[in-house]
């Protein structure tokens, strides 16, 4: 709960506390917000235990943890009931990357010619990716495209 607060912060909060409730009374406060915390746990258990068991039996796993959007995703990820960790094993985003990179900068690579992209490209091995406007008569109107209207 309190992870991010350092030691000088911590002191500095001491220093306060008894500086506004005084040293007879900061005994008694500290009582009163960890009775209240306490309190404030026991209702959060006690909902969570009356919200399991109106949804019933198939629900006696739920983790209320579980609804946050995060954590729902990663947990569905990692049940591997649509495989995936065999696409994610199967793919090297470093090396994807690299040939990429290749294309676009021109460069033959050795396992960029292996690859089914490559051989689809132009003749070279290499794919150019500079436009060039494409030369047509004056005359000529432009091709008429639905999609882009």
């Amino acid at each position: 709960m309190f992870n991010d607060i350092g030691p000088l912060e911590l002191v500095t909060l001491v220093v306060l506390a008894v500086l506004v409730f005084g040293p007879e009374k900061l005994p008694k406060m500290i009582q009163d917000v960890t009775r209240t915390i306490r309190k404030i746990r026991e209702f959060s258990e006690s909902a969570k235990a009356d919200i399991r068991e109106e949804l019933g039996p198939e629900f006696k796993n739920f983790e209320f943890e579980d609804l946050n959007p995060k954590t729902f995703i990663r947990k569905q990820l990692d049940n591997d009931e649509l495989g995936l960790k065999e696409i994610r094993n199967g793919f090297d985003l470093k090396k994807e990357m690299a040939e990429v990179t290749d294309a676009v900068h021109s460069r033959d690579t050795d396992s960029s010619s292996s690859s089914p992209s490559s051989s689809s490209g132009s003749s070279g091995g290499s794919i150019d990716m500079t436009k060039k406007p494409e030369k047509t008569d004056p005359d000529e109107r432009p091709p008429f495209d639905a999609d882009a209207t």
